[in-house]
């Protein structure tokens, strides 16, 4: 998302193929669509990915920009349907410009957890303070590092087939590298029907409630509210986000 480099499973056209498959719509894309609410709104999705997010809030009525730093993602954001809808920039989260701010930004999909160290995260929501409105709202999720999601990123657990059009059925499952509270190291294997296979290497930090709400105080940002899942429950040790919604002031 920053100056990082994404990794593999966004910038392989293959696998990008995959990706919507894998991640349908669900509760945290709701969650976005509805705090943009009714009323048109300029909204940016930062990391967009395959534009799942993106195009609905278009279709709602709102003007979206789309941007992400893997071209391999936003070449199907821009084909799916209604994907004119949306402006898209190649672009990361620390280096983009707008000609106009926006109202609202959205990170989904844990975007949040590429940004590795302090330095990024910063240079994420400095930019992303500059980039929105007055009273302009920044909204993302990371994982609650105290409810440890990842110990379940195993074969066996994570092991799933998918049918992908024009693909066909592809076996997934994750593997853990190294894990620990705050940072995880994992492998993403895939296996299409041709008999290929690939294999992916995320890196994720899991930022903790005081760390989020020092960072956005840092960058700017004074009314904070962070809940613990998409219900809107208040974050705890047995609920596995921290979701963050914070208004420029």
């Amino acid at each position: 998302m920053t100056k990082t480099q994404p990794e593999i499973f966004y910038t392989d056209p293959r696998l990008a193929q995959v990706y919507d498959t894998l991640n349908p719509w669900a509760a945290d894309q709701q969650f976005y669509t509805e705090l943009a609410g009714h009323l048109p709104k300029r909204i940016l999705d930062m990391g967009c990915g395959t534009g799942l997010l993106a195009v609905e809030l278009a279709r709602r009525g709102h003007t979206v920009i789309g941007a992400d730093p893997a071209a391999a993602m936003l070449d199907i954001a821009r084909n799916r349907p209604d994907g004119d809808r949306v402006t898209w920039y190649l672009a990361d989260a620390s280096s983009l410009t707008l000609s106009d701010p926006v109202d609202l930004i959205v990170m989904s999909g844990h975007a949040f957890q590429v940004f590795l160290n302090d330095v990024d995260v910063e240079a994420a929501l400095n930019n992303y303070f500059k980039l929105l409105a007055p009273d302009g709202t920044l909204a993302f999720e990371t994982r609650n590092p105290a409810y440890s999601s990842w110990r379940k990123w195993t074969p066996d657990i994570s092991y799933e087939e998918i049918t992908v059009d024009g693909i066909g059925t592809v076996a997934v499952h994750n593997d853990i590298v190294e894990g620990s509270r705050n940072r995880v190291s994992y492998e993403t294997h895939f296996a299409f029907p041709d008999g290929t296979k690939h294999v992916g290497i995320g890196h994720l930090r899991y930022l903790e409630v005081d760390e989020v709400t020092a960072h956005l105080n840092k960058a700017g940002f004074a009314k904070i509210a962070l809940y613990g899942d998409w219900d809107g429950n208040p974050v705890a040790d047995d609920r596995p986000e921290i979701i963050a919604v914070a208004q420029k002031s």
